[in-house]
């Protein structure tokens, strides 16, 4: 789940499934009590029916809740006001040695941390480019990056364009959150 339309849609699945939603926030739904069989098999079908899947697997809950703290951090929260390096700040969110996370991350998703941190923020980037409201140095600054340079270089190496180019297409390419 990564946005509160998301939440709200994975609630609903699980309340009319007859569960007590307890609460509910990216990727993960507390429930009062256990499902049955029947409401596991029924939250599921609803579930891919949405695009959605139920993780039970600990490790690709794990993946998950480091996909979501990502995502909250770039496209919710201020990169600027981070006072952690990104390794410190999952770990420190996930109560877990960054060693394992990192490991674990890029064994079930051939890609590391850093490299889906980056494809967030250019996915950020993207957003901010199309809606035309802040500077590339604004950008620069709410996203973490010590220069325009550096935020242009890396834009250029993920997608092709510069900046400029990329704001002067018809057609912007965003990939879905969920997908990167």
């Amino acid at each position: 789940m990564v946005c509160a339309r998301c939440i709200k849609t994975v609630s609903g699945i699980f309340q009319s499934a007859g569960a007590e939603v307890k609460s509910a926030r990216l990727g993960i739904i507390e429930l009062s009590g256990s499902l049955s069989e029947t409401q596991q098999t029924k939250v599921r079908e609803q579930l891919m029916a949405e695009g959605f899947e139920m993780l039970d697997d600990q490790r690709v809950k794990v993946i998950e809740q480091i996909k979501n703290e990502i995502v909250t951090l770039v496209h919710y929260g201020e990169l600027d006001e981070m006072n952690d390096n990104l390794s410190d700040f999952i770990a420190n969110k996930l109560h877990k040695d960054y060693s394992y996370l990192s490991n674990l991350f890029s064994s079930v998703t051939g890609t590391t941390i850093e490299q889906y941190f980056i494809l967030q923020k250019i996915e950020k980037v993207k957003e901010l480019l199309i809606y035309d409201e802040l500077s590339l140095s604004q950008m620069a600054f709410k996203l973490g990056y010590s220069s325009v340079a550096h935020l242009s270089a890396q834009f250029k190496k993920i997608t092709g364009l510069t900046p400029s180019q990329f704001k002067k297409l018809n057609e912007h390419h965003r990939r879905h959150l969920d997908s990167l």
